[in-house]
């Protein structure tokens, strides 16, 4: 009823997501409960004693594969343990996918994303050590502010003389703390956001 005639283009997407911790998870389940079903999820991580306070399903499956894992409770998406370097991403075909949903924090990864497939691409920055949900918002790359992560990223691309634009999910709110930290309310609001973006990218598509 809320997307009306678009909705067909969610049911017939195809989403690579790049991450499954606290964003990604967050982002998988939203778009899974929109009704996006052809979803690939990458990750070579398990899940730690410390990630019960941001990511979904984590204190059922500790010491597990979590794209494993996550694929017990969203039947028929494609799940691949696989490491996201920058080697896997040059080696990937991209091809078959409507948007690639980038949740990592691997800097290298993420600049060989932005390169190869920058025109489906949305993108995470850095959503720990930060309290305010309120503060998350999307732009282009090249817009987002206040973020180290973001900055870092930017400055890598403009020396690699790339001038293409794609969407960020970023949050402008100065660190909390110097060391680790995340909360969920911020991790989630990335997650959501990128899901977000990501339904209306598909039905832009599709339209």
């Amino acid at each position: 009823m809320l997307f009306g005639e678009h909705y067909g283009a969610l049911e017939g997407s195809k989403v690579l997501l790049l991450g499954v911790g606290g964003v990604g998870s967050m982002a998988l389940d939203c778009l899974y409960r929109s009704g996006v079903r052809d979803i690939t999820i990458v990750d070579c991580d398990t899940y730690d004693i410390t990630n019960l306070n941001r990511q979904l399903w984590s204190e059922l499956h500790v010491n597990e594969s979590k794209v494993e894992a996550l694929a017990q409770h969203y039947e028929g998406i494609t799940a691949l343990h696989v490491k996201i370097d920058e080697a896997w991403v040059r080696s990937f075909d991209f091809s078959s996918f409507d948007v690639v949903l980038d949740a990592i924090d691997d800097t290298h990864a993420k600049l060989a994303l932005a390169q190869k497939c920058y025109a489906k691409l949305i993108s995470a920055t850095g959503s720990a050590k930060k309290t305010d949900p309120t503060q998350v918002r999307v732009d282009s790359i090249w817009r987002t502010q206040g973020d180290t992560f973001a900055a870092k990223i930017r400055r890598e691309l403009k020396r690699r003389r790339f001038d293409r634009n794609y969407r960020c999910v970023y949050s402008p709110e100065n660190p909390r703390i110097k060391d680790k930290g995340s909360f969920m309310a911020v991790t989630g609001a990335f997650g959501l956001a990128m899901c977000a973006e990501c339904v209306k990218k598909l039905m832009e598509i599709r339209r």
